[in-house]
Order: structure tokens, then C-alpha cells, then sequence
């Protein structure tokens, strides 16, 4: 049983959304033209909060089933929210910040993709004089 506790406490805590090197290079070009997550150019909405994820992984996993689902949800989080629900209520020592954390990455993500891959981003870009090339 200590065995099972202990391998569910380290996949929680491997559970952090990432980003991809391409991504990341994608995401500073932006931030080096001045574009982030806080100040979109054009009509960007970020899908996830950081505040309301954290808080909801108080109870039982509710945040991470908050970043799995919705616009820009990562399925990934149905299992993190899982394990945290096991866990609870050790889980809130590290769900709080990995909720955080993950929002953010979710929000960064969707930034990419909303400039890279949605025609009206590549549109608001362009008209601000931006670029997504290095």
C-alpha cells in the first residue's frame, strides 16, 4: 500500500504540462515582439485561469478536470485530476501549483496555435506588423 501511495505521489508530481522545443521557440519570438498570453494582439481569449485551477484543486482534483475540459483542455488532466481525487488530501500540497502551472502552459499553447493555425489570428498578426518567423 506504501508502495502504491509513494508511485502515485511521483506520477503527480511527473504531471506538468509541457511544451514542445518548437513551441517554445514560437512562444519567445512572440514575447520578443511583445505579444504573451497577457497582452494578445487582436481578440485572443485565454481558455484556462491559473487562479480558478489552482483553487479548485483544493477539492478533490476539480482543477485538473477544469483544464480538462473546455476550450484548450488537455486530456492529459482527466488522470492527473483522477490520482489527485486518490490522493486527497496530500494531493492539495502539489495540485495547487501543478493546476497553476498547467493553465499557464494551456494558455501558451493555445496563444501558439491561435497565431500559427486560426485564420483570424494570422490575420490580427500580420495587420499588427508581427511575425511568427524566427
Amino acid at each position: 500500500m506504501q508502495k502504491l501511495c509513494l508511485f502515485l505521489v511521483a506520477i503527480c508530481l511527473a504531471s506538468c504540462t509541457t511544451l514542445t522545443r518548437q513551441e517554445q521557440n514560437t512562444l519567445r519570438n512572440l514575447k520578443a515582439q511583445g505579444v504573451t498570453v497577457d497582452k494578445p494582439v487582436g481578440s485572443f481569449e485565454a481558455p484556462a485561469n491559473p487562479g480558478a485551477a489552482g483553487a479548485l484543486n483544493l477539492l478533490p482534483g476539480i482543477g485538473n478536470f477544469y483544464l480538462a475540459s473546455g476550450n484548450g483542455g488537455d486530456s492529459s488532466h482527466w488522470l492527473y485530476g483522477t490520482l489527485n481525487l486518490l490522493t486527497w488530501p496530500i494531493s492539495i500540497l502539489w495540485g495547487i501549483p501543478e493546476a497553476a502551472i498547467d493553465a499557464n502552459r494551456i494558455n501558451e499553447r493555445e496563444l501558439i496555435y491561435y497565431y500559427q493555425y486560426d485564420r483570424q489570428g494570422q490575420k490580427e498578426l500580420a495587420t499588427a506588423g508581427k511575425t511568427l518567423e524566427n
